[in-house]
């Protein structure tokens, strides 16, 4: 399961957390070319601004704010295929289980 507060609110007790992160202009990227693949028109400066911002909404709110659980692990996929990314995910879970 994935999802920004799944870790600290939604399953505080699962065995393995994994909190994946890459900087702002991978996920940017990444993001950028996912709309462009779907016909979609936007600048890359724009998919950049709209995601820090939507980071710093969601590590700034109230309530199940943004943040990796305390006893969970900090992935960093910059740089990573999803290929990679997917070996270091089972590598966690088989490491944590």
């Amino acid at each position: 399961m994935d999802g920004r507060d799944i870790g600290t609110v939604v399953l505080p007790d699962a065995q393995v957390k994994i909190f994946l992160t890459a900087s702002p202009e991978e996920r940017a990227t990444r993001r950028y070319k996912e709309l462009i693949e779907k016909g979609s028109k936007v600048e890359y400066k724009e998919v950049l601004d709209d995601l820090i911002q939507r980071d710093y909404n969601d590590s700034h709110r109230e309530i199940a704010p943004l943040k990796p659980a305390k006893d969970g692990v900090i992935l960093d996929t910059t740089g990573l295929s999803l290929e990679q990314s997917i070996n270091e995910i089972i590598r966690i879970v088989k490491e944590k289980i």
